[in-house]
């Protein structure tokens, strides 16, 4: 007997592919277009072929951004992993401080990432700021307005305090769904809490942190508001990244044909390394 295949449900999904069309699909077509074409303005385009892939592969801006792209999603790895998981540790896995601290926990996510900047650039002040104040009233020479350092340790702080929260949710949710019987059995054996961690708990989180790198690296990849707001992209081009670079050229200097083509690179680079992490995950489960 024939199998008899119903297509109409593809009605229900015609309006989901309509929106993504147009909130998505036309936009990067548009940009794909300005990609290969230059304008003198008046609505006048000339066809510029690969020219300013060429001149943005070619741009020492653009690989000193992308290397500052990568630096800084590595430090705050780095930084928030480790953190995440000693926190999701030693949170209460029972009782009314559960609530507490999950709560706790959600409320940095819960906050714009605008206001997030507002919040560090005044709380980053030597006026009026209580962190800068405080620094340099104990002799420290504090200013991430026109020191590089300054910028970029209060643009790492204020990441790591924004996104770690996210870390230590997801380690917390895979600590929570480890059987009891498996604590048990470990102290049974006499295993100690480093025994227990590195053969328990971290295998049981391996899923989950591998959800928590993915997310952290994507979204300090794509970083641009918080930075923006906070420092502009200096001093000089010390916090210049790539998406705070590409809104200066598209919107700055309004060079729409090479800011296209970096756009399209950009997300080429943020494509890849997507796939890169989606293989890992899957060649993990592979593996178990």
């Amino acid at each position: 007997m024939q199998k008899t295949w119903n297509n109409k449900a593809w009605f229900l999904v015609l309006p989901v592919l309509l929106l993504v069309a147009f909130s998505a699909v036309i936009p990067l077509m548009t940009v794909v277009n300005y990609s290969v074409q230059d304008t003198f303005g008046n609505n006048e385009f000339f066809w510029a072929g690969t020219d300013w892939f060429i001149q943005t592969l070619h741009s020492d801006r653009f690989w000193a951004a992308l290397q500052r792209n990568l630096l800084f999603s590595l430090i705050v790895l780095v930084l928030q992993i480790p953190l995440g998981i000693f926190i999701a540790l030693n949170m209460p896995k029972s009782g009314p401080g559960v609530p507490v601290c999950l709560v706790l926990m959600a409320l940095p996510l819960l906050i714009p990432w605008n206001v997030v900047g507002t919040i560090w650039q005044v709380f980053g002040r030597v006026d009026i700021g209580l962190l800068g104040h405080t620094l340099e009233a104990i002799g420290l020479d504090y200013n991430y307005v026109r020191d590089p350092v300054d910028a970029w340790v209060t643009v790492i702080i204020m990441d790591v305090w924004h996104w770690t929260s996210l870390v230590v949710l997801l380690c917390y949710a895979g600590l929570v769904s480890i059987p009891d019987a498996y604590y048990q059995a470990a102290k049974i054996d006499g295993a100690s809490r480093w025994s227990v961690f590195r053969y328990i708990q971290l295998p049981k989180m391996k899923r989950v942190l591998l959800i928590a790198v993915l997310l952290r690296f994507m979204d300090s990849f794509m970083i641009y508001t918080e930075p923006f707001v906070v420092t502009g992209g200096g001093p000089g081009n010390s916090t210049t990244f790539l998406s705070i670079d590409l809104v200066k050229m598209a919107v700055g200097q309004f060079d729409l044909g090479p800011a296209a083509a970096m756009s399209i690179i950009y997300f080429l680079i943020i494509l890849l390394l997507s796939w890169v992490f989606y293989t890992v995950m899957t060649s993990g489960d592979a593996n178990g």
